[in-house]
């Protein structure tokens, strides 16, 4: 089984930074892609960033040039290093992790628990 921990949320005003860390753990054979997606109240689970394990990287629209995302590959370790930050990236902030279970298999996506991001005044 595979664990993603979450940490770094918090209450942050506009303007302000976060970083989010996510590791992973567990009996695995190698991870693709790692992510971070977020969902605020009433509305649907969005794609917020991803990378590859090249470093090739994906960002929705409305974080490119404020938020950046990496990974540790020795450390199943992914970050988001969230700035400039605005109300409307309230919401609660999943890691996501598509991993390779044995070197045969096929990928299996992994979530973490959840971290709330609050920008507010």
């Amino acid at each position: 089984q595979v664990q993603l921990v979450e940490s770094g949320g918090g209450l942050v005003q506009p303007g302000g930074s976060l970083r989010l860390s996510c590791a992973a753990s567990g009996s695995l054979f190698s991870i693709n892609r790692m992510g971070w997606y977020r969902q605020a109240p009433g509305k649907e689970r969005e794609l917020v960033a991803d990378i590859a394990g090249d470093g090739s990287t994906n960002y929705e629209d409305s974080v490119k040039g404020r938020f950046t995302i990496s990974r540790d590959n020795a450390k199943n370790t992914v970050y988001l290093q969230m700035n400039d930050l605005k109300p409307e990236d309230t919401a609660v902030y999943y890691c996501n992790a598509k991993v390779r279970l044995s070197r045969f298999s096929g990928l299996t996506s992994y979530w973490g628990q959840g971290t709330q991001v609050t920008v507010s005044s």
